[in-house]
Formats: structure tokens, sequence, C-alpha cells
């Protein structure tokens, strides 16, 4: 195992460029812009992840540019931009984000869930269906292209507090700063963004959300509970008044954070099941993958009652629906059951995982339209 560093300027373990290695082999991916895919970069494994720790131990070590990508948003309006590096780079960015986690973990949120050890999309559902029983006024926040806006002085002015490490710091920078290289081969220079797609984006976009949004509630609006993950997020209010005075004073918060808050996409939202509100009013809200709304349901003792509940969303069942079309084994005639079910299995066990512990009765309701595939 190499992990001497003698003569070099940063002390950096061999062993953590491979852990880092086969993290990025687990989350598989595509390739960068030179075309190397993790079969190809693997016929000399060992060599290249010697040289990738060899150039970081020496500070000669510079990214390449990221590989443009746009893939259809879950809306079905438009493309989300996404940035795919070369893989060495992928792994270099994989040795800091983990060394960064560590140090940041015990500084975020217990509201923040997206990016997280031991945290997921069915937390933040669980305390946003909780808190809108006690709050009947929700704040729904919609970030205008934040991972392309977040201003590299005020990323790094957070980073730097939390690290000193001369290597983090560096090619953090150089990571912000290296260009992308869109679909038409058009190679574009970065003043501000980091990229979806890259190893240490996650984490980077959380520090700076953690400054710009969770801290600053924290201190500004302590009665305001929220969640977030990631860049959607959701604060809880009183009353209707509270909840605009919220939202003002976030749309102010975010510009001086180098943000935009979506005119439109960002709603004032009524979560009780009473008349208090006027007719107008947006009374349901997607967060996650499910939409919360009034629903009818039962209590233990086997009552009726009307609560605001998070089920699938319709976007979350026509991606289903969507796939289910596409599932080769039921479009080919001369597929037999056990070549459907090893196709469709896995995938409706991964829809209940995802949709199917809040109010599961919708999600059965909208897999009613498998049969309906199976029949045909």
């Amino acid at each position: 195992m190499m992990t001497q560093t003698e003569n070099k300027p940063f002390d950096i373990r061999f062993d953590r460029v491979v852990e880092a290695y086969r993290e990025v082999r687990a989350n598989k991916g595509s390739h960068g812009v030179d075309n190397v895919t993790l079969e190809a970069y693997e016929e000399d494994l060992q060599g290249n992840l010697y040289k990738l720790w060899n150039r970081m131990s020496s500070g000669s070590y510079f990214p390449q540019a990221v590989r443009g990508v746009e893939i259809p948003k879950k809306t079905g309006n438009g493309k989300r931009k996404l940035g795919v590096p070369v893989i060495s780079d992928r792994v270099a960015q994989g040795v800091v984000k983990r060394e960064l986690e560590i140090l940041l973990e015990p500084v975020f949120d217990e509201s923040s869930y997206g990016y997280r050890r031991n945290r997921g999309v069915y937390d933040a559902v669980k305390a946003a269906r909780e808190r809108c029983w006690t709050y009947k006024w929700t704040v729904d926040i919609d970030i205008v292209s934040f991972f392309d806006e977040i201003p590299h002085d005020l990323l790094m002015k957070a980073v730097r507090k939390h690290t000193s490490c001369k290597w983090h710091l560096l090619y953090i920078e150089r990571w912000l700063k290296a260009p992308i290289r869109q679909t038409d081969g058009q190679l574009v220079q970065r003043t501000k963004g980091t990229p979806q797609g890259s190893v240490v984006s996650p984490v980077l976009a959380n520090l700076f959300l953690h400054y710009c949004m969770d801290e600053w509630l924290r201190r500004n609006l302590p009665d305001c509970p929220f969640e977030r993950y990631a860049d959607d997020g959701l604060v809880h209010c009183k009353t209707e008044k509270q909840a605009r005075y919220v939202r003002g004073r976030l749309e102010e918060r975010f510009r001086q954070c180098g943000l935009r808050l979506h005119e439109e996409k960002t709603k004032i939202v009524y979560c009780g099941t009473g008349k208090e509100a006027v007719e107008g009013t947006i009374r349901e809200f997607d967060f996650l993958g499910y939409t919360f709304r009034r629903r009818a349901s039962r209590n233990k003792q086997g009552g009726t009652f009307t609560g605001f509940l998070p089920a699938i969303s319709k976007r979350a069942a026509k991606s289903i629906r969507q796939q289910v079309k596409e599932m080769e084994s039921l479009r080919l005639t001369d597929s037999n059951l056990r070549d459907i079910a090893i196709e469709l299995n896995p995938k409706t066990r991964g829809w209940f995982e995802s949709y199917g512990k809040f109010y599961p009765t919708e999600l059965k309701r909208q897999l009613t339209f498998i049969n309906m595939r199976l029949t045909r």
C-alpha cells in the first residue's frame, strides 16, 4: 500500500484514492470528455490510480473539462443540464468529498436530508407530513437554476470556514473553474455554479444552502420549522400572514446569496382541512415525488377523517406508466410470464419502496395500469 508522500507538498493517502474509485465504480456513470469508460480505465487501474495519486500529492493535478449532458426534466418541460467529469476527476473529487463529509456532517442541520448518510426522502416526507398537521400554511420553495448559479466566492468562503487544508481548497477551486464542453463541442468557461453530476457538487451545494437558508432560518425565523432536501425546501407557518412575510424575507435572503426564487413555482399553500382559506387559495404541493393535499383516511379505531397527507404525485405516477410502456418484455409478443417477471418485479419493488410508505392506496390505484398491460 502506497502511503508515503516524501518530497511531495500534500500528504494524501493512496488507499483513500482506491476507496474513492470503488465508490465511483459502484455508482457506474458515463464517460467524460476523454471517452474513457470505467471498463477501459480498469485495464490499467493500478497505473491510473497511482498517476492520479502522484499528481494530487505533488500539486500538479488539474481537472479536465466537464462533459455537458442534457436530460429531460421530470416535469416534461425542458431539459436539465448535467456535467460529467472524466473518471480520474470523479475519483479525485471522491477523495475530497469523503473528508469534507466527515468535517461537515456534525455541522449540518437536522432538517437537511439530501445527500447525507442515514437520511433520505422518507425522513424528509415524514417530517413534512407531521408538521403539516400542526402548521396550516407552508411556503413551497423553488430556486431558479440553483446548481448553475451558486456564486463561487460565497461558496469558497463557506468552504474555508470548515477546512484550511491547502489541497482541499486548491482542488475545489480548480473543479469549480473547470470549463464545460457542451453537446455542440463548444467549450464554455464557468464563473459560477457547480455542475450537477460531479461527485463533490452535492456536499458543496449542501454547505452553501446550510448558510444561505438553514442557519439563516434558525437565527431569523426560529418559529418556522423547515425541511430541505438538496434545493427542494418547505417552510411551515402558523398563519397566511406569517407565510407571506416569510416568503418575502426568503426572497431577500436568496438575492443576497446570488440566487432567485422562482416567482410562480414558489407557492404559499394552505395545509389545513377547515374553511379558513378563501377561494382560490393553493391547497396542495409536490415534494420529493409526493403530492401533499387533503385526503380521506382511517384512524386506528377504524373511523374516517380528513387529513393533509402525502401520496405518490401525478408526475411520479406518469413516470411509472411510461416505464411500463417501454418495458421490452411487455412489448414483445413472444414474451412469457417469466421474462415479464424478471423485468417487472424489481421495478415494482422499487416503486413500492419509493412511493408506498405513505398513503399506499394511491400507489396501488396507479399500479392497476400494470394489470391492464399484462392483460393486453
